[in-house]
């Protein structure tokens, strides 16, 4: 038996109880997508489960969960063995947690435990400081994601369409002569090298969005933005789109964190060279870059196009998919897809509302009943400025049609 609700979509966040932790030593960054991907962490034994009135309750000893509500955790060990598999948690407790079930009233036996569940990706290469994933879901263009991590403040990572080793492939994005190194995924950039970075990580089994905070201690109080990038396959207007994967990054070297900019999804400036689509529509050709669209935005949730958010007219916010251009400009390639998941706010001012970090805010309008998650964003390339914006990612799920 399935979960009664959709776990296709999956977070995590470097506040979590016994979350990775992400910092400025080589391959910190391979060990975090690691877990979040592949083999999930934060395990934990079960003793004297129940299911009672539609709700299965784990409880547990030894300390803190990483559990949050709305996350999704993968069961296993239970007896009846429906309960076994992804479910969404709906509450949490220092000892407990929570889901929904459609199983009826009793006791769960067996050996039980569960843990924060991966996205179901795949680890296919490995090298020193080096490794490839690819997700095994067969609706997805089945790209490789190359991620070299042997320095401190950034991931170098491209896209292929195939490859035979670590090193080695065919249909690279970005293409060499738009950018040679690959984009940039930033980690740690201030600070002893030990010291960990803010993350956060979303993402369903045909995409990934990497969000972090390299200028900003985990715990830490103060106003901080994430720099949020992307892999994947965008929700393609184009029936059938086999080319449709999509990685996005930043420019520059690792002694350079130009943070925000073409590599952040949710702010102002940067050039499409930012954004690389594995080929264009008609599938001919190679890696091409794209344009971004926000329904007018800038920033997302900076100065936006709708006025001050909340909106006067139904105390809610205003938001746009973000588009991507089947090539560098919108004007002359169109419209190629949409960012799964990602939404740009309308209004502005939205950091006078929202508390900084990822908090969980319920959609209105054509987003009711849907959990979006707050992503404080740069308004251009500064860290901090005093100009921040805030972006949204839909964590309720599903991300595409069936």
């Amino acid at each position: 038996m399935a979960s009664p609700v959709d776990t296709s979509v999956k977070f995590a966040f470097s506040d979590m109880a016994g979350a990775p932790r992400l910092t400025g030593e080589a391959g910190s960054g391979i060990s975090l997508l690691d877990a979040f991907l592949v083999t999930g962490f934060g395990i934990k034994t079960v003793q004297g489960a129940t299911v009672a009135n539609g709700i299965c309750r784990l409880p547990f000893s030894g300390g803190a969960s990483a559990a949050v509500r709305n996350c999704v955790i993968v069961v296993a060990g239970a007896s009846p063995d429906a309960l076994n598999g992804e479910q969404r948690v709906t509450a949490v407790d220092g000892g407990w947690v929570e889901f929904a079930t459609a199983l009826p009233d009793g006791a769960v036996t067996g050996s039980v435990t569960f843990k924060i569940a991966p996205l179901g990706w795949e680890k296919v290469f490995t090298g020193t400081n080096k490794a490839v994933y690819r997700p095994k879901d067969p609706a997805s263009t089945r790209f490789y994601l190359r991620v070299e991590d042997p320095t401190a403040r950034g991931m170098r990572v491209s896209m292929y369409e195939s490859m035979v080793d670590v090193d080695s492939g065919v249909g690279l994005s970005p293409r060499p002569t738009d950018r040679p190194a690959g984009h940039y995924w930033w980690k740690r950039d201030s600070g002893s090298p030990v010291d960990a970075a803010l993350w956060l990580l979303v993402g369903d089994s045909r995409a990934l969005y990497w969000c972090t905070c390299p200028r900003q201690e985990a715990g830490s109080a103060s106003p901080y933005a994430y720099n949020t990038s992307f892999v994947g396959d965008i929700n393609s207007y184009r029936s059938g789109d086999a080319y449709s994967a999509c990685i996005i990054g930043n420019g520059g070297v690792d002694s350079n964190v130009a943070l925000g900019g073409d590599g952040d999804i949710f702010s102002a400036g940067g050039a499409p060279v930012g954004r690389a689509l594995m080929r264009r529509a008609s599938g001919l050709g190679s890696s091409v870059q794209s344009d971004r669209y926000m329904g007018g935005a800038a920033t997302s949730g900076l100065g936006g196009p709708l006025g001050p958010g909340p909106a006067r007219s139904n105390n809610g916010l205003f938001m746009s998919p973000i588009l991507l251009a089947d090539g560098p400009a919108m004007a002359t390639d169109g419209p190629r897809g949409e960012l799964p998941g990602a939404l740009a706010c309308l209004n502005g001012g939205i950091t006078q509302v929202l508390d900084n970090g990822p908090q969980q805010t319920a959609g209105t309008q054509a987003f009711s009943g849907r959990t979006l998650l707050s992503v404080w964003c740069m308004g251009g390339a500064a860290v901090w400025s005093g100009s921040l914006g805030v972006g949204f990612i839909d964590i309720t799920g599903p991300w595409r049609e069936a």
